[in-house]
């Protein structure tokens, strides 16, 4: 089976079983979510490996990281999770990409990112649900975060923290590889 076959199994599994446990049919995660109730019919049974913004919408809608969407596994406090385990979730052709490194669900879902823009390259977010905060620290480059239409520049050495529940994007308008880490926090579902 390829990676992404892994992926796309992993994910219908897990969607069917956070969506049962949060009692939603398949009518409420479409409204709470904004993905269509076919697209999740397809994506629970494992027929389509939905866009990242998607399975964001999924994830934020359940209250639960997307690493816990795509592949959580109870067990041990500790878990390792190697490099070759993190998840590669966006690339563009330019060689700009995010991989999820680790996530948890303590007190509602928090991730950890790895970001890497290529120059002129970037990625634009919708908003995530009220009380989500990221907090991101800039190792290479100028980044350019833009947070409900307002511009900041975050040099290297720089760390940012914002409410992401307005529309955000991340670009690199400079001429150096941007390379930041990034952690979201989500607030558990009420």
């Amino acid at each position: 089976m390829s990676d992404l076959d892994q992926l796309t199994q992993s994910l219908a599994r897990n969607l069917k079983r956070w969506r049962n446990e949060r009692g939603f049919t398949l009518d409420a995660l479409a409204a709470r979510s904004g993905v269509s109730r076919g697209m999740i019919i397809q994506i629970e049974q494992a027929r389509t490996n939905p866009s990242v913004g998607t399975t964001v919408k999924l994830a934020d809608a359940l209250g639960v990281s997307l690493t816990t969407l795509l592949d959580h596994e109870q067990g041990t406090h500790v878990r390792l999770v190697p490099p070759e385990q993190a998840v590669r979730m966006w690339s563009t052709p330019a060689g700009s990409h995010t991989t999820l490194l680790v996530g948890t669900e303590a007190r509602g879902p928090l991730e950890l990112w790895s970001w890497s823009l290529v120059s002129g390259d970037g990625s634009s977010s919708d908003p995530h649900p009220q009380g989500t905060t990221e907090l991101l620290h800039v190792t290479a480059g100028v980044l350019t975060l833009v947070v409900d239409g307002v511009e900041h520049t975050v040099p290297a050495g720089t760390s940012a923290v914002f409410e992401a529940s307005a529309p955000h994007t991340y670009r690199n308008d400079g001429d150096e590889t941007v390379e930041l880490t990034m952690a979201v926090s989500v607030p558990p579902v009420r």
